[in-house]
């Protein structure tokens, strides 16, 4: 099975236990190596491969284990492994997504030696504030960071967090990392590796995904393996955004966008009659148009001529190979 044993953080950026009241060695035990094999016909498998590495955290719900990370991971996973911090591995099913959050839910199927980390709020965090970002493999894969922005996330997949949080230094293996505050508690999951901007200078951060955003939903994702609300309307397009333009960059072959006309380089200049300007103002937009299955109409731009396509909405879970439920 592949691993991660070949790459360590510099020592330098490692936590030390001198700086922290709580137990790094024990905090560690908690983070856990989730390897996947996902379907070759899926509709994931073009842009995240079939085969992912990433973290996860264990947590506990309803006095069991399960094992929190980010959704892209587990997608259409036909299988997954769990590793922890001693080396043994553990069979683990997908149990749920949140297309909203990100976030993903794993089921170990056999014992996990891993001990379940407590939750706190995001909300306790202050800009500068240190923190951790631990990766699968202890001291070695975790760094010490600063929390250097917490603001608005949009996602060219179709995708939006009204506030996502920041950190650098950047993990350099950030997918499912646990973000954990000076007193121990989780505070969020990694998703992404950014370019971020602070007094006209750019650097390299991560993204994360709160973990408050995680309590409203739980439950409904253990029982039913997504949250209990109406599926947004998804056009199964990839934007970008250009000055206050909204390009089409990329289009899900045999989306609805795709079937509506729709083509790559079109510019979206309306949605529904409301003139777009930046991604989060398109999604919005969309999204409030109803429920998936919803006619969505665009007006666009193609060089230089304006038309209108009416796009017939679907619920973006429809497109994916589900897990068989345990």
């Amino acid at each position: 099975m592949a691993n991660s044993e070949h790459w360590e953080l510099p020592e330098a950026l490692r936590p030390q236990q001198s700086r922290f009241e709580f137990d790094l060695a024990a905090l560690y035990r908690s983070v856990v190596l989730v390897h996947t094999e996902a379907s070759e016909d899926g509709y994931t498998a073009a842009f995240l491969g079939t085969e992912r590495l990433g973290s996860g955290v264990v947590i506990h719900s309803a006095e069991r284990k399960l094992v929190l990370t980010i959704g892209y991971l587990i997608t259409e996973a036909e299988s997954i492994w769990l590793t922890s911090l001693d080396g043994k591995v553990a069979e683990a099913a997908p149990m749920a997504y949140d297309q909203a959050s990100g976030f993903g839910l794993v089921q170990p199927l056999g014992m996990l030696d891993a001990p379940a980390i407590e939750r706190g709020s995001a909300a306790t965090l202050a800009l500068g504030d240190r923190v951790l970002v631990v990766g699968q493999g202890g001291e070695r894969h975790s760094l010490e960071a600063q929390l250097i922005a917490r603001r608005e996330f949009a996602g060219y997949w179709e995708y939006l967090l009204d506030e996502a949080l920041f950190t650098a230094p950047p993990h350099p293996q950030w997918g499912g990392t646990a973000l954990i505050g000076t007193d121990g508690l989780l505070l969020g999951i990694g998703s992404l590796f950014v370019q971020e901007s602070l007094a006209q200078e750019g650097f390299d951060a991560n993204m994360f995904v709160p973990i408050d955003l995680l309590e409203p939903v739980l439950e409904d994702m253990i029982e039913l393996g997504r949250p209990r609300r109406t599926a947004r309307p998804w056009l199964g397009l990839y934007t970008a955004e250009q000055s206050d333009h909204i390009m089409v960059a990329g289009l899900t072959r045999d989306g609805p966008a795709h079937r509506a006309g729709v083509r790559l380089g079109d510019v979206i200049v309306e949605v529904a009659g409301h003139r777009v300007t930046s991604l989060p103002q398109f999604f919005r937009n969309v999204w409030s148009t109803g429920a998936a299955g919803v006619e969505v109409a665009l007006k666009l731009m193609r060089g230089g001529d304006a038309f209108h396509a009416l796009v017939q909405s679907a619920n973006r879970d429809d497109f994916l190979k589900k897990p068989l439920r345990h």
